[in-house]
């Protein structure tokens, strides 16, 4: 089993180039979809963010208010607070489903995708978390560019003026919280440029794809 890391800043179009990969039979582990179902009401991460941050991040549905977490996080300053809730069990959960994988296709290549694989080590929620990966690969692209993508992403084609600068600062503070990519660039194995045409991240996808495969055939052997 060939283990990559697929990293990038919030933006970078990571999961683009994640998509690209699972066209091309690579399993792909998404690190938010794994939170994201942690955090649903009665799973492990729910009950921590739930015990530690109170009723206030708790929705009239029971659910979390995501939206009052990520205050609290980033603009209140408690974003270390959630961190160590929330990433231990999802790096557990990452581990389970990758032996999971590995039992059922011991030649399998997996890609973890996941925004902070340099993070966690950094951060200490995670130690060693990178040196797991046998490839770490990152997506890049201007922080300009990411933070129009995060726009489009998140918000309607109607959004006001205000809502649009509240979203811009939001994303200015995820981006201010992670590593810059010119840090990153060196413990990375590939660099993946996103700052042009879909056309042009699908070629170094498909690049990489096939000396994914090579190296992991190499380790067959």
């Amino acid at each position: 089993m060939l283990r990559v890391g697929l990293t990038g800043g919030l933006g970078s179009g990571k999961s683009t180039v994640a998509g690209f990969f699972r066209e091309q039979g690579f399993h792909i582990l998404e690190a938010d979809g794994i939170a994201r179902e942690l955090m649903r009401p009665g799973k492990s991460v729910y009950r921590g963010i739930a015990e530690h941050f109170g009723p206030a991040v708790i929705g009239p549905d029971g659910s979390l208010d995501r939206k009052r977490l990520a205050e609290m996080a980033f603009r209140e300053g408690r974003l270390p607070e959630l961190n160590r809730i929330v990433h231990p069990p999802v790096i557990a959960e990452q581990e389970r489903l990758i032996a999971e994988i590995a039992r059922a296709d011991p030649r399998a290549i997996v890609v973890v995708e996941s925004a902070l694989i340099f993070e966690v080590e950094k951060w200490g929620t995670a130690p060693g978390w990178p040196r797991r990966f046998d490839r770490i690969i990152l997506v890049t692209a201007p922080d300009e560019v990411k933070i129009q993508r995060f726009l489009a992403r998140t918000l309607p084609p109607d959004a006001t003026q205000e809502r649009r600068a509240e979203a811009e600062r939001d994303a200015r503070a995820r981006l201010a919280a992670q590593i810059p990519d010119t840090t990153k660039v060196p413990g990375s194995d590939a660099v993946i440029d996103n700052s042009g045409s879909l056309a042009s991240t699908r070629e170094q996808t498909l690049r990489l794809a096939a000396e994914l495969r090579s190296a992991a055939a190499t380790r067959d052997r």
